[in-house]
């Protein structure tokens, strides 16, 4: 597991699973998964997993053919995989039969050291429970870094992909500790500079002297969470923000222009609260740039 105690915890992946369903905010969250492979000098993984019809489960069963089902998957992964590898990414097409909320985490595991990479399309409210139930549940069951690329992020190509500013949120809880690891490295990785933003509820600033007490301790924790011979390279931004977590955390990435969000998830959290519910899912859809998850 990515832990704050390795010494390059995201550099020493080995693997970047791209799960995709070829969809257009698939296909967007595939260019990021490219460019995070070359980066880190990482194999590429473009995953699909599907359940076989009927009519196809016949034919494999009865006639022991390839049915046109998967043979029309294995051309479309195909396609992806020329798309997007280059000289120096090794792009494998694996496709896979069974429930993409097993199956991928699953192979995640088996070529671990890994990060998940994936689009959501988001959807309405009647939507969400269809649509958006793939993605939460892969982000709810994997142990490994998981970057969703949400319907609102803009279309990019290799030559605009960048990680110029980087926001960690984070609430000083071990999911946050690990997560900054991880920031620290992608930091180093691709040059950028980090925003930290700490989120209060109005509750916690009734009375002034206990704003000051908070702000003291977030600047007391943040010296602990980034090191030293990180604060050149990274030139970490300090914010604290009061009211809605996911409002403030919006707010921040289009008034700094944000390339990618960082939050440490776990399941006690004022920032991570409810997966399913109108936590950290409901910021991966509504945001304007790729999230990265760090489970704790």
């Amino acid at each position: 597991m990515i832990s704050v105690t390795d010494d390059k915890p995201v550099t020493s992946l080995k693997s970047v699973v791209y799960a995709t369903d070829f969809s257009p905010c698939s296909q967007n969250a595939g260019l990021y998964a490219a460019r995070i492979a070359e980066y880190l000098s990482a194999k590429l993984l473009i995953a699909h997993a599907f359940t076989l019809t009927q009519a196809a489960l016949e034919v494999e069963i009865g006639d022991r053919r390839v049915s046109q089902q998967r043979y029309n998957l294995k051309e479309l992964l195909s396609k992806e995989a020329l798309l997007l590898k280059t000289d120096s990414v090794e792009a494998v097409p694996v496709l896979l039969v069974g429930n993409p909320k097993i199956i991928i985490p699953n192979l995640a595991n088996n070529n671990e050291p890994s990060m998940i990479v994936m689009g959501t399309h988001g959807g309405n409210r009647l939507e969400r429970g269809i649509i958006g139930s793939v993605a939460e549940s892969i982000l709810r069951s994997t142990r490994w870094p998981a970057l969703t690329v949400g319907p609102h992020v803009q279309p990019v190509t290799q030559e605009n992909l960048s990680f110029e500013r980087v926001l960690f949120v984070t609430d000083f809880s071990p999911a946050s500790a690990n997560a900054a690891a991880c920031v620290v490295s992608l930091a180093e990785v691709f040059g950028a500079k980090i925003d930290v933003l700490n989120v209060l509820h109005d509750a916690d600033i009734a009375h002034p002297e206990l704003q000051s007490n908070l702000q003291r301790r977030f600047f007391d924790a943040l010296d602990g969470l980034i090191p030293e011979h990180a604060i050149k390279f990274c030139d970490p931004k300090t914010f604290i923000a009061v009211g809605s977590a996911h409002d403030r955390i919006l707010e921040h990435i289009k008034r700094r222009s944000i390339d990618l969000l960082v939050i440490g998830v776990q399941k006690a959290s004022h920032l991570s609260m409810d997966l399913k519910a109108s936590g950290v899912f409901r910021i991966i859809v509504d945001a304007e740039c790729p999230v990265l998850t760090i489970s704790g």
